[in-house]
C-alpha cells in the first residue's frame, strides 16, 4: 500500500521502519528535516521536506506527533495534497475533541480520519509490539488495519472516532495509579529495612504483580530514570484525562492527586525523567 508516515520522534521513526520492511511503499516527513533524511537512509524509503509532497498519492497517511494543535497544523498541511478517500490514522495521544474535529473536516472532502493512540512505549514501537486503540468506521478501521497490524501485537476498534483517545486516556489512568503505588510500596520497603531485590521477588509473584512492578522496581530503586516515557508527555496526557472527566463527569481523584505529584517531579527537574521518578519525590 502507498503510505506517508508524518513525525518520526522515538516512536514514529521505528513505526515507518516496519511498514518499510513489510513491503508497503513509505514516503516520511519530519519537522526536522535531517531526521526525515536519516530515515530514508536506513530504511530506503523517500524523505520529503514538505507535508503536502509527502502525502500525495497516500491511500493511508499516518501521524504521530505532539499534541492537538501539532495534529490541526499537520492535517491542514497536508490536505492538500491528500489523495481522493485517502484516510489520515493519527498515532498521536490528543483529546477525543480534535479527533472528532479532524474526522469532521476530512469528511467535508470525501477522507477519512481514524484516531488510534499506542500503547508499549519505545521498546514496544522498536519490537512493533504495540497495543493501538482504535476510533473509526468499521470500514475504515478494516481498510487501515492490514498497515497498522504491522507494529502491533494488538489492535482494538473500539468504537466511533473519538474511542480510541478515551480508551487510551483509562490506559493511562490506569498506568498512573499503578506507579504510583509501586512508588510507595519501594519507598516504604527502604524505611522499614527490607532487602528491596527480596520483596520485590516475593510479591511480584502475587496479587500485586504489574508490568510497572517488574520492568520499573528495580531501576527506581537505583534512581535510574534515564529512559522510557517521560513526565512531560505523561502530565500532558493526564491533563487530558482530566479535561475529559471535567465534561463526563468522572471522579478522577487519585489521577489529579498523582498528577500534582507529577509537577513536583517536573520542579525536581525531572521534565525528562521516566514516569517511574514518582519515587524519587518521595525520597529527596
Amino acid at each position: 500500500m502507498k503510505t506517508a508516515f508524518l513525525g518520526l520522534g522515538v516512536m514514529g521513526f521505528p513505526m515507518a521502519g516496519h511498514l518499510k520492511a513489510a513491503g508497503h511503499e513509505v514516503a516520511v516527513y519530519n519537522r526536522t528535516a535531517e531526521k526525515a533524511r536519516k530515515w530514508a537512509e536506513k530504511h530506503g524509503g523517500q524523505a520529503f521536506e514538505a507535508i503536502a509532497d509527502a502525502v500525495a498519492g497516500a491511500e493511508v497517511v499516518l501521524l504521530c506527533v505532539g499534541n492537538d494543535d501539532d495534529v490541526r497544523d499537520v492535517v491542514a498541511q497536508a490536505l492538500p495534497g491528500l489523495a481522493e478517500g485517502a484516510v489520515v490514522v493519527d498515532h498521536t495521544t490528543t483529546s477525543a475533541t480534535v479527533a472528532r474535529e479532524m474526522a469532521e473536516l476530512l469528511g467535508r472532502s470525501g477522507r477519512a480520519f481514524v484516531d488510534a493512540p499506542v500503547s508499549g512505549g519505545q521498546a514496544g514501537a522498536e519490537n512493533g509490539q504495540l497495543t493501538i486503540m482504535v476510533g473509526a468506521d468499521q470500514a475504515d478501521f478494516d481498510r487501515v488495519l492490514p498497515v497498522i497490524d504491522v507494529y502491533a501485537k494488538a489492535v482494538r476498534r473500539m468504537g466511533e472516532v473519538g474511542a480510541g483517545q478515551l480508551t487510551k486516556m483509562c490506559n493511562q489512568i490506569a498506568i498512573a495509579g499503578v506507579v504510583q503505588g509501586v512508588a510507595e510500596a519501594l519507598h516504604f520497603a527502604k524505611r522499614a529495612g527490607l532487602p528491596t531485590d527480596d520483596v520485590l521477588a516475593a510479591i511480584s509473584k502475587g496479587a500485586a504483580q504489574s508490568w510497572q512492578m517488574e520492568n520499573r522496581w528495580p531501576t527506581m530503586a537505583q534512581g535510574k530514570f534515564d529512559f522510557g516515557f517521560a513526565v512531560d508527555w505523561m502530565r500532558k496526557d493526564l491533563g487530558i484525562a482530566l479535561d475529559e472527566a471535567s465534561r463526563n463527569g468522572a471522579k478522577l481523584e487519585s489521577t489529579a492527586l498523582i498528577d500534582q505529584f507529577y509537577a513536583e517531579v517536573q520542579a525536581m527537574g525531572g521534565n525528562r525523567w521516566d514516569t517511574s521518578s514518582l519515587v524519587a519525590r518521595l525520597e529527596k
